[in-house]
């Protein structure tokens, strides 16, 4: 299970990937667009083409693990158009994942002053 935490760190690619490559194809992937280092332990989120899958590959500093949500109907409308790599707060990929729009949900900022 991977916990979404506050202090996970998450990257998400805007363009859709093949999902036809395992893991070491969107490892691959994170070096190469998004420019991270895939054994960083961050969470790297992927979309297919049409917006009906999502995979998450995570290295847990022993393995990867790679996890598939795909929608029996409908599809994921609220995706990041901004730049090639996002990086998201753990309750936005949530929100994102429950079908929701992770630029509405108006969480906390991750640092504020303490008085």
């Amino acid at each position: 299970m991977i916990a979404l935490s506050a202090r996970l760190r998450l990257w998400m690619a805007t363009e859709p990937a093949d999902f036809r490559c395992g893991i070491d194809g969107l490892a691959r992937r994170v070096w190469q667009a998004l420019a991270e280092d895939p054994f960083s332990g961050a969470l790297f989120v992927f979309r297919n083409r049409r917006r009906t899958a999502v995979k998450l590959l995570v290295h847990d500093g022993q393995d990867f693990w790679l996890c598939q949500e795909r929608l029996s109907q409908g599809r994921f409308r609220f995706w990041p158009e901004a730049s090639p790599g996002q990086v998201l707060a753990p309750h936005a990929l949530a929100v994102l994942l429950s079908g929701g729009d992770h630029a509405a949900a108006c969480g906390l900022p991750p640092w504020r002053a303490i008085a």
